[in-house]
């Protein structure tokens, strides 16, 4: 049990995310941050925010508005928010050879989603090997297609758009090809969209995945939780991508006038960046309803626990299907892979999806009661504001450009949205819920029976 005023693992990293957050806003309204020395509280916070927590949901296009220096602050954001305050701090100690005692170990692993404080230190090594190296190759490889093209600010370009990409941000600097057009400039593109897409998901499988893949070769075989995970990131990807293509084959705001290999690298595209990246190839307000929709259970989905994705994560929504069919199957516990899942986790995996359920659909509302109309309550507005709700817990940050015309309230409702999504639903709620010291023991209750269904 914690003694009083001693902040628990999961109320530090809370706090180290508001703290990069508030650093960032003072650092995005000083002049020097924007093109014409201005930015309003709620924009810079939202900005912030945003960036620090990885989604790419944005009221000013990042080119048009920022410097340089304000364009250095936004990655310098998106770098120690997909990493986490915790594991940056952790590393540099490890580095300089200081001593660490059990409980920053302790803690440091809470923040890369490990169970046990043993293994942090190896992990937290793998965390900066594997996120530098893909960053630094993603950099040079998009300066191949880059600087022919922007010349020496390619350069730069490449830099922000592997460390983005990979950290699953979704900022980019191609407004200078025309506001928010992120990646349509680049939708015939095989090149540039690959090294994006792949970017996202080695970002996205999450480093306990990186670390287990790293070992393979001496132990010849997965974890379980690897093997689900890879698995699982497969078919989503492969049954994104058929059901958008099929959905917005001919439709002429998307894919309409795409050649055949265009529709299929945009397909795909889409049905990576929707889990967790927030780059686009294709105008997101252009799509059909349905497809909308089809993404929005995507981006709530988002990507592996321990990466720099968001969403409820792909093992919850893989356990809560396990907990239904076991249900269904009339078994006690779900059971994978003939091995049984503990009831404890499965609490855990739908306390997250029925938090994430309820975050999703207050910040819907708020945003439909905050917005203009467009297009009618339930085939315009109500879609398009779930979507953008989704993007946000998802940490996503594709737009259909509800974002842009929220009010300060809608922004900073979006703005918790996406702290929430970021550090997990049960995480802020922890943080933010009384500490009972009854919850330490365990108590002989008499059995409740109550009827459902």
């Amino acid at each position: 049990m914690s003694k009083p005023g001693h902040l628990s693992p999961t109320r530090v990293i809370v706090a180290s995310f508001c703290a990069v957050i508030l650093f960032g806003t003072v650092m995005l309204m000083l002049p020097i941050a924007t093109r014409d020395g201005q930015l309003a509280l709620i924009d810079a916070l939202f900005t912030a925010t945003s960036a620090t927590c990885v989604t790419g949901l944005i009221v000013y296009d990042t080119f048009s508005k920022f410097t340089l220096f304000g364009q250095a602050v936004i990655l310098l954001l998106i770098q120690i928010g997909g990493l986490g305050l915790v594991t940056l701090t952790t590393f540099f100690n490890l580095a300089l050879r200081k001593k660490i005692g059990f409980k920053s170990m302790k803690l440091a692993s809470e923040s890369i989603s490990l169970d046990e404080a043993a293994g942090a230190k190896k992990l937290i090594y793998v965390v900066m090997r594997t996120s530098l190296g893909f960053e630094l190759i993603g950099a040079i490889l998009l300066m191949g297609a880059l600087v022919p093209r922007f010349g020496a600010r390619g350069a730069w370009m490449s830099v922000f758009t592997a460390i983005s990409a990979f950290c699953n941000a979704g900022f980019d600097l191609f407004g200078s090809l025309g506001p928010y057009s992120s990646l349509v400039p680049f939708a015939g593109s095989w090149y540039v969209l690959i090294i994006i897409m792949l970017l996202i998901v080695c970002g996205g499988l999450g480093f306990i995945v990186w670390q287990d893949l790293f070992n393979f070769h001496r132990r010849k075989k997965l974890t379980l939780h690897s093997k689900l995970v890879l698995i699982i990131t497969a078919c989503l990807i492969v049954g994104g991508a058929f059901a958008i293509g099929a959905m917005e084959w001919e439709n002429p705001g998307t894919m309409g006038g795409m050649t055949t290999p265009q529709k299929i690298l945009s397909s795909l595209f889409q049905s990576v960046t929707c889990r967790t990246a927030g780059f686009n190839s294709i105008d997101q307000a252009g799509m059909h309803s349905i497809s909308k929709l089809t993404c929005t259970v995507l981006m709530f989905i988002g990507a592996a626990p321990g990466g720099t994705g968001g969403g409820i994560k792909i093992t919850t929504f893989a356990i809560v299907i396990l907990a239904v069919a076991a249900v269904l199957r009339g078994r006690e516990d779900p059971v994978l892979r003939e091995r049984r899942i503990d009831k404890k986790t499965v609490y855990r995996a739908l306390t997250i999806t029925t938090l994430g359920l309820g975050v999703v659909i207050c910040t819907t509302l708020v945003m439909v009661f905050n917005t203009p109309s467009r297009g009618g309550m339930i085939d315009g507005n109500l879609v398009d504001c779930l979507y953008e709700a989704a993007s946000a817990f998802g940490t996503v940050g594709l737009s259909v450009g509800v974002t842009g015309q929220l009010s300060a309230l809608g922004k900073a409702a979006t703005a918790l949205t996406m702290l929430i999504g970021r550090v997990g639903p049960i995480s802020m709620g922890m943080t933010l819920a009384a500490r009972a010291d009854e919850l330490s023991r365990r108590e002989v209750l008499p059995e409740a029976k109550i009827v459902v269904g």
